[in-house]
């Protein structure tokens, strides 16, 4: 069963180059539109944390056992986490970014899930980082993403709250 895991948390990991891909070009948009980067002191630390979890992801998975009860629940978890991300990052358009540009003068988003969740990409990555590996049991790793993921969130949504109430029309 490790094959197949591994495979998804390569997918995973192409995911991700994909998002960094769509962040780039966001970022020059913005940037071009007058836009203002706000806390890149947490990022390297988001990057190395969300980067150790593929990676640990698949080192704890060699020592564990596929429990399909649970594996089968968690894929069809990571699977909405992604179609979740995916809708936020649509939604946003070239205002989403991996960090935190904002251009001055554009209105707040409330379409899509931003009209029931203020930061449902946070529902997103909170979710897959305890769904992906538990796909193969790998508690640890799910455990110790979450409790390091939380006080990076707590940062984080400080900092984008703080650059969107002062940077755009509400």
């Amino acid at each position: 069963m490790y094959g197949w895991y591994l495979g998804l948390v390569i997918l995973v990991a192409c995911e991700r180059v994909a998002e960094l891909v769509v962040s780039l070009r966001n970022a020059k948009w913005s940037f071009a539109q007058g836009g203002v980067e706000s806390g890149r002191g947490h990022y390297p630390f988001m990057v190395v944390l969300h980067t150790g979890l593929l990676a640990a992801c698949l080192v704890e998975a060699w020592y564990r056992p596929f429990i399909p009860w649970l594996g089968w629940t968690m894929l069809a978890v990571v699977l909405l986490a992604q179609g979740l991300r995916w809708w936020c990052i649509s939604v946003l358009g070239h205002q989403w970014n991996t960090r935190v540009i904002v251009v001055p003068g554009l209105r707040l988003v409330a379409g899509g899930p931003y009209r029931w969740i203020r930061h449902p990409n946070y529902v997103a990555v909170v979710a897959e980082g305890i769904a992906l590996p538990l796909v193969h049991t790998a508690w640890i790793t799910a455990l110790v993403f979450t409790l390091l993921n939380i006080p990076l969130l707590a940062v984080r949504i400080r900092t984008e709250e703080t650059a969107l109430n002062s940077a755009l029309v509400k």
